[in-house]
């Protein structure tokens, strides 16, 4: 079975707990979790109903499938806050 790799970011959401995921390749397609562990769990899901949806539609296309990106954080000073 074919396999499809996305990049996915999880911010961790400070106010309410738990981490916030969005996956970049795909806009509209967002979930959280309380650990990292369900929040990638529940990425996997959100994808794949996010697939689905896009298939249904005739839009799924290849293009959208992302490889070798990576994910990183920087630092900037705090003189803006």
């Amino acid at each position: 079975m074919q396999e499809y790799k996305f990049t996915i970011v999880l911010e961790p959401d400070y106010e309410a707990g738990g981490y916030n995921v969005v996956v970049p390749a795909l806009p509209g397609c967002f979930t959280q979790g309380d650990t990292i562990t369900e929040a990638l769990q529940n990425a996997k899901e959100a994808i794949q109903c996010h697939l689905e949806g896009l298939k249904a539609d005739g839009l799924l296309a290849s293009s959208l499938v992302t490889e070798g990106e990576l994910v990183s954080t920087v630092s900037v000073p705090a003189v803006y806050a």
